[in-house]
């Protein structure tokens, strides 16, 4: 599934078209000295965003699966003279980054290409800080998809084959053990290749740690 889904936007690298179904970087508010992370970064627009945002004493990650994509980040990010800011290629499900080392992770319709969606939220989880959070918007399945289209790395690129009911999407959010799990900007159905899907945005934080009595 990866090739297929780094092919399609290895092409896309260097058009202007939009890339995503939400706005989740806009909902993030980072302040100086803070880590943010974004996974499926594409040319790094909210990456570089954050890297204003946090200043010299923070950092801005971002993972990407398309070569194309990252090394355009990377030449505007050069361009710009922007220093925080690291882009790194990386299945979603195996994040190069220590444990409890991020403030905020964001995400924008790249979910749903992850074949392992319980892993990538385990990870989520694992990299954010307690009390750190997460907006991610993505898609998810209104009907069933057929497994025929599911199993098509092609259509899974194409951002729809790979999306899941909304139920399971949440599931894996509470399993991971993030909380404080909010859904907003839901849209309606409507039909994306072969199926029906909605976008939502979903935020939510990992656990603070708990304080001593005395």
């Amino acid at each position: 599934m990866s090739e297929a889904v780094e092919a399609r936007y290895n092409q896309l690298a260097e058009s202007e078209c939009c890339l995503s179904c939400g706005g989740a970087a806009a909902a993030c508010m980072p302040v100086e000295g803070q880590v943010c992370l974004d996974l499926g970064s594409g040319r790094g627009t909210d990456v570089l965003r954050f890297a204003g945002a946090v200043g010299a004493t923070g950092h801005a990650y971002g993972v990407d699966l398309a070569d194309a994509m990252l090394d355009r980040a990377r030449r505007t990010a050069t361009k710009l003279g922007v220093a925080n800011a690291t882009f790194v290629r990386a299945p979603f499900e195996r994040l190069p980054l220590p444990d409890a080392s991020v403030d905020w992770v964001s995400s924008n319709c790249a979910l749903n290409h992850a074949p392992d969606k319980a892993a990538v939220w385990r990870e989520v989880a694992r990299v954010l800080k307690p009390g750190g959070r997460f907006v991610v918007s993505d898609i998810y399945a209104v009907e069933a998809i057929d497994d025929a289209h599911r199993n098509d790395p092609e259509a899974v690129a194409e951002c729809w084959a790979g999306a899941v009911p909304r139920d399971e999407y949440l599931a894996h959010i509470a399993r991971a053990g993030l909380v404080e799990v909010r859904v907003s900007d839901e849209s309606t159905p409507y039909t994306k290749g072969a199926a029906v899907v909605a976008s939502f945005t979903v935020t939510g934080s990992r656990r603070p740690r708990a304080r001593c009595c005395g």
